[in-house]
């Protein structure tokens, strides 16, 4: 144990990436890194956490800010929760924390959307608490090295895993062994095509000796992906350049976003029966996109202007102040190809 502490710490000293999150103890600098870099790439994440550090350089701003504003920020990331629930939190450290961050495991994981990987990752970098963060990078290090087949996303898996985490923790260090742990998943062992021939652990590595590297993670495969087929009336005013947008409020995708006035079908024969119907000659786009478990199928036809009292949920936008309005990524790609509509996203 000892030796893969410190072999681990050894070869994050030389090669972790210089990344703007790892040069504070701020929490709420490492909460916000945190909470953006779920389901997101570094590279692509980066650019999103400086944006905001930017925008909101205090939990304090970031709480005094409206949650269109924030997601209007968040736009492009996809899981939109993870910002109404950032958003959220940071009301609660203002009102019910005193502005002051947890400073603890416990109470990092009261905060909404605060898991335990988040808790353990702020907790253990910013106060060196000795709690072992285990993500999908720790996951497959840790499956691979043990050579462990217990699927990782199993009751019993996510239990052996999080203790094993936590009795291999570098405790006078939890810090720099949890960044290196990661990092090391990230550069080294990673998911295809892991560098055994640059790792400083082979000697130790048990899936290595069992060649069995390419079978670890284990992982279930769970639920199946939904299909979604929606048309959109996209009313347009080209005379005083203004679209009407609908805000989506249902729990369902892209909660408190905004798109247009659509009609969803329940199957494809239905979808392809009314796309079929609209003349030729009307500006139409058709788009797919992929969401984690669901596909959309979308048809865009643009319509003249309306009269607002008639759609009293549309929000007529001047396309001049789109960006300040929050839209998934299947509407700014439609903006994007529409060319009677000026591209301002």
């Amino acid at each position: 144990m000892v030796h893969f502490q410190e072999t681990l710490i050894s070869w994050y000293l030389i090669n972790k990436r210089d990344l703007p999150w790892r040069d504070t103890r701020d929490p709420y600098k490492i909460w916000l890194s945190e909470i953006i870099l779920q389901q997101t790439r570094v590279v692509q994440g980066t650019s999103y956490y400086l944006k905001f550090i930017n925008e909101f350089p205090s939990v304090k701003d970031l709480s005094e800010s409206t949650e269109q504003k924030v997601l209007s920020l968040w736009q492009g990331l996809g899981y939109y929760s993870r910002a109404r629930n950032l958003h959220a939190a940071s009301k609660d450290i203002i009102n019910n924390h005193q502005g002051i961050f947890p400073d603890n495991y416990i109470d990092l994981l009261k905060l909404k959307g605060v898991g335990p990987y988040t808790a353990a990752a702020i907790s253990s970098f910013s106060f060196n608490e000795a709690k072992a963060v285990v993500d999908g990078n720790v996951f497959r290090v840790l499956s691979r090295i043990y050579d462990i087949s217990t699927p990782i996303n199993s009751s019993q898996g996510v239990k052996t895993f999080q203790e094993l985490a936590q009795s291999v923790l570098n405790k006078s260090d939890p810090a720099t062994h949890n960044q290196a742990i990661m990092e090391f998943g990230a550069l080294v062992c990673t998911p295809k095509a892991p560098k055994c021939n640059k790792c400083p652990m082979t000697l130790e590595c048990s899936s290595f000796k069992n060649d069995t590297t390419k079978k670890r993670p284990v992982k279930i495969r769970k639920g199946t992906v939904r299909s979604r087929f929606f048309i959109y009336k996209v009313f347009y005013n080209s005379t005083e350049k203004l679209l009407f947008l609908k805000k989506r409020k249902a729990k369902d995708i892209w909660q408190n976003l905004y798109d247009f006035e659509h009609q969803e079908f329940t199957t494809k024969e239905l979808f392809d029966e009314q796309v079929q119907a609209f003349p030729s000659e009307k500006h139409t786009v058709s788009l797919s996109h992929k969401l984690t478990h669901q596909h959309i199928m979308a048809f865009f036809v643009l319509c003249p202007t309306i009269k607002k009292k008639t759609h009293n949920e549309l929000v007529p936008v001047k396309i001049s102040e789109l960006k300040t309005y929050p839209i998934p990524t299947l509407i700014k790609k439609y903006l994007e190809q529409e060319p009677e509509i000026p591209n301002s996203v």
